[in-house]
């Protein structure tokens, strides 16, 4: 019969780490006598970063002692006592590739639930020193597991572990774990997976992700029948991170300008083609390209990303970009760029794409953020959609209210479409009624006394202030937050999990002398740096340079650091435990080749 063996807590605190300070829960020590376990902890327990730990699905985090030998010998260590991995548990019994999600156990006086395997983090790794160890719990499927109180009640080190019920699909959690983060997702075990009611919601969501992908066709215009797996398929872990087709070519190619426009006081189009006058590939509404600029020969290239406005399934594609009152990039194109001009142009990118489907369909954006919704009402547009289309945009004044008399066409055409437009400071000869509808800022209250339907698709997009606002406002209506997407213009939020104490500033080169390798581009952040390899990742070179940057495990396993890889290639130490996306890299444990540019 299975015990347990020690019951490990300890409460969150600060820990130095690469000159920086985590506050963290890892570190347990085992405790004497009986403990009291509720609902969503024990006793004298906490975690440092409850974003990704604790909760009632992650109450109490089990590790067996069968695990502890295998790492006592893999490491060639002996300094590994109870607790060592984070765990509140330590147990004889119970192993990974025995217990299943859904079983239930008495403790004590106290019952669980086994709810998901143990959740990739850096902090096991710097508990034990050993970096790699995120990835390695993984690819040696040993996790642990978490589980959910479902009667509270006190344990105590030396009781039994009975076996009250089993889980309805019989999946184990080291079969679980795998389903998620190494290569291959059988359909049907994935809606194996989906059936058992006590798996976490998280772990839900991912696998429901990865089922929606396995139907999920390439770029518009290729097979119907493409699956994951197939050169112009859909890549990537959509359980991790969002996956879309791959990019339509590598790198950079010249593409002609063939139009410019200009849209309203500050916003202008260009119109580009393929210089042999051959249909481009056709993109997926809401995406964007990348353009290197060279205004400098003798300088380093402007890289910079434009949402595609036009419809989706032209022959040409067209980008709108706002003239910034500095940017040089900005700039550049409205002085100097002219039909007939050739641009550096990469691939369509992106996964802020319209989904389909019958539910209603809300546009949500101000300022240029009209962009990537614009080349969706296209598409519903094209189709004729019977959907309910809501196009809200707000604005300054008429001078800058791009796309007015393109998006109404658009509208007209759609049986079921609803506008409201607004501006905040409307000019003296804007006509409320005619021009625009409510004087002022969108806002959640707006939507709510619209009547927006709460089980609408919302797609959401402009400049900064409204991306801090809006999401937040969102979030709390009765709006479905997995429906609720957004598109962020320049560098998204940063994702540190447990690091304290850190004011975003403006991105810079690396502190000391330059280095002496390939160039690194992070388009997104407008900087571009020579490679140092006194840094162990492109993660470090972005983070010396304060790039924002999104990471949890550091090893290649969760893929939050997943990036557009717009051109080069990189080499990874170690290999990651599932290859990115076609198009993408794994900015945490790779290198550049040669020049590359990031999506960052």
């Amino acid at each position: 019969m299975a015990k347990l063996l020690a019951v490990n807590v300890g409460m969150p605190k600060d820990v130095a780490w690469q000159g920086r300070t985590v506050h963290t829960g890892v570190w347990k020590q085992p405790v004497t006598g009986p403990r009291m376990v509720r609902r969503l902890n024990i006793d004298g327990d906490g975690q440092g970063d409850l974003q990704g730990h604790g909760g009632e699905h992650r109450a109490v985090l089990v590790y067996q002692t069968g695990s502890y030998r295998h790492w006592r010998e893999h490491f060639g260590r002996d300094d590994l006592g109870y607790g060592a991995f984070g765990e509140n548990f330590t147990v004889d019994g119970l192993p990974d590739d025995e217990v299943c999600v859904g079983d239930r156990y008495r403790i004590g006086e106290a019952v669980f639930e086994v709810t998901q395997p143990r959740v990739t983090c850096y902090r096991v790794g710097l508990r034990l020193g050993e970096p790699q160890m995120a990835a390695l719990l993984v690819s040696h499927r040993r996790p642990g597991f978490y589980l959910r109180v479902l009667t509270e009640g006190r344990v105590e080190a030396g009781d039994e572990i009975v076996k009250v019920a089993a889980g309805p699909e019989g999946m184990t959690v080291a079969e679980v774990d795998a389903l998620l983060y190494l290569p291959g997702h059988p359909r049907d075990r994935l809606a194996r997976a989906l059936r058992i009611p006590a798996l976490s919601p998280a772990w839900k969501a991912s696998f429901q992700a990865l089922l929606d992908q396995a139907d999920t066709p390439g770029r518009p215009g290729d097979d119907a029948g493409l699956r994951v797996g197939d050169a112009r398929g859909p890549s990537g872990n959509a359980g991790l991170t969002a996956a879309g087709p791959p990019p339509a070519w590598a790198g950079f190619r010249p593409l002609e300008v063939v139009r410019v426009d200009a849209e309203s006081a500050s916003v202008f189009s260009l119109t580009l083609a393929a210089a042999d006058g051959t249909k481009l590939p056709a993109a997926l509404p809401g995406q964007f390209v990348t353009l290197r600029l060279r205004p400098d020969a003798a300088a380093a290239p402007l890289i910079r990303s434009y949402s595609m406005s036009g419809p989706p399934g032209a022959a040409r594609y067209r980008i709108s970009v706002k003239q910034e009152p500095y940017g040089a990039a900005s700039g550049h194109l409205r002085a100097h760029v002219r039909a007939g001009d050739v641009l550096d142009v990469a691939a369509p990118r992106g996964s802020f794409t319209l989904k389909p489907g019958g539910n209603p369909v809300v546009l949500l954006s101000a300022g240029i953020g009209a962009t990537p919704v614009l080349a969706m009402l296209h598409a519903l547009a094209a189709e004729r959609s019977t959907r309910e289309v809501w196009w809200l945009y707000g604005t300054r004044d008429g001078g800058e209210h791009p796309f007015a008399r393109e998006s109404r066409e658009l509208l007209a055409a759609l049986p079921n479409a609803r506008e409201r437009i607004c501006y905040s400071r409307p000019a003296p000869g804007d006509r409320q009624g005619v021009d625009y509808g409510t004087a002022g800022r969108l806002s959640a209250d707006l939507l709510g006394d619209l009547g927006v339907p709460h089980g609408a698709d919302v797609y959401l997009c402009g400049p900064p202030s409204f991306m801090r606002e809006l999401p937040a406002a969102l979030a709390g209506s009765t709006l479905a937050p997995a429906r609720v997407h957004t598109e962020v213009f320049g560098a998204g939020p940063a994702l540190t999990p447990g690091v304290t104490g850190v004011v975003a500033g403006p991105v810079h080169l690396p502190p000391g002398q330059a280095g002496t390798g390939p160039s690194v581009a992070f388009a997104r952040s407008g900087l571009t740096v020579p490679w140092d390899s006194a840094y162990a990742s492109l993660l470090e070179l972005a983070e010396a340079c304060d790039v924002p940057t999104r990471w949890s495990c550091r090893t290649g396993v969760c893929h939050n650091c997943e990036s557009g890889l717009l051109s080069g290639t990189v080499a990874y130490a170690p290999e990651p435990v599932e290859p990115p996306a076609q198009g993408n890299a794994l900015i945490c444990c790779s290198r550049p080749e040669g020049d590359v540019v990031v999506d960052l």
